[in-house]
């Protein structure tokens, strides 16, 4: 069975970047739509970015668009989210997860969920 797991999360301060992983245990990135989500705390989980594996393409929320990029690594069966210009509202556990199909930047009918990475932006 598929398993997805994220690492990266940390405490950066607002403006810094952080870089988070999301290794997958077989080879994922070219057959299937994955993307990103996080949780803020007391918030419900929300979608960030969805990317399309039959044409590469990436859609992402308005919230970090121009902020953050996400790209793979087939050799290593390993997806990463670059986070850049980080604000205090970033901070959240951030999931990467492997879905049905991408509805714009939200992955939909997700079959697979990482455990999670926290992200702390904070002063």
């Amino acid at each position: 069975q598929l398993q997805l797991v994220e690492s990266g999360g940390g405490l950066v301060q607002p403006g810094g970047s952080l870089r988070l992983s999301c290794a997958a245990s077989r080879f994922i990135l070219d057959f299937y739509n994955y993307g990103w989500f996080r949780q803020a705390p007391g918030k419900e989980r929300e979608a960030i970015l969805c990317v399309t594996a039959s044409d590469g393409s990436v859609n992402y929320a308005d919230s970090v668009k121009g902020r953050f990029t996400v790209s793979g690594d087939n050799a290593k069966n390993t997806v990463y989210l670059q986070m850049n210009s980080l604000k205090p509202e970033d901070t959240g556990v951030y999931y990467c997860a492997r879905g049905g199909y991408c509805s714009g930047y939200v992955t939909s009918l997700v079959e697979v969920w990482g455990q999670g990475t926290p992200v702390t932006v904070s002063s």
